[in-house]
């Protein structure tokens, strides 16, 4: 809760969450005044995991940021605040970041 007071969603710059587990990862962007999800990937997809060896590797969070990227901008999204939940900024978490980042987010 407390990291969750500094980074709101808001309808001009939703939030970008970020959720791992022993064998997935996700990431939401989320628009906190409305209280719905924009857009929502996941290696659970299989769109995105079925072509990944694993779904727990740095490469599926690669896979994961450049979808969400992606959707993003096919929704008009291209500014968002990052939301680690968390997490510290490395692995998974700076993987997903980065491919982001490359497919056109602004954070």
């Amino acid at each position: 809760m407390r990291g969750r007071r500094k980074v709101i969603g808001a309808p001009d710059r939703p939030r970008l969450c970020v959720t791992k587990s022993s064998k997935h990862t996700s990431a939401q962007i989320i628009d906190d005044v409305a209280g719905h999800t924009v857009v929502a990937v996941s290696t659970l997809e299989k769109a995105v995991g079925a072509s990944l060896s694993s779904t727990q590797s740095v490469e599926a969070a690669k896979a994961v940021g450049a979808m969400i990227g992606q959707r993003a901008r096919e929704k008009g999204v291209t500014r968002v605040v990052f939301d680690r939940a968390g997490y510290p900024y490395h692995g998974r978490v700076r993987a997903l970041a980065e491919a982001a980042r490359e497919a056109g987010l602004e954070f």
